[in-house]
């Protein structure tokens, strides 16, 4: 069975939603409802906002599911941190540990994955997509 892939497209940006690595940390929808609606079918609707913002949401994801294709340079840049910024990671009751920064990870078998921005990480141990949180805690209902 292949992998869902959505992709959502204007003149200038196709967002993409991979919703296997999707963590539902919910914050698409929570800080950009106008635009991620999972209420209504298709649930992103790019004209319910600016590019910019489109583009600046997309890059607080932080399982990766939703990322940005752009056909041209837009003003914002996505949530990128600068190398001399302190990377946070913030412990989400009964979620995954959200890191914001830069930051390598080494798997099992050796390589190197570099992420920038949002990641979240799984903490309850259920994830299907380990390292990265999947949203697996809500179905096992992990409240630590």
């Amino acid at each position: 069975m292949s992998e869902v892939i959505k992709h959502y497209s204007t003149d200038n940006i196709t967002v993409v939603w991979q919703p296997a690595k999707c963590s539902h940390s919910k914050i698409c929808f929570h800080q950009l409802p106008q635009v991620f609606n999972p209420n209504n079918r298709p649930w992103v609707t790019l004209d319910g906002s600016s590019e910019d913002e489109v583009v600046a949401q997309v890059g607080k994801c932080p399982s990766g599911a939703l990322s940005i294709q752009q056909k041209k340079e837009i003003s914002t840049q996505m949530n990128t941190q600068d190398k001399d910024t302190a990377t946070k990671v913030k412990v989400t009751k009964g979620g995954p540990l959200l890191v914001e920064g830069n930051l390598t990870i080494t798997m099992p078998d050796g390589e190197e994955v570099t992420k920038e921005g949002m990641t979240a990480l799984c903490r309850c141990g259920a994830s299907a997509n380990k390292p990265y949180c999947d949203g697996s805690h809500n179905k096992i209902e992990f409240d630590t």
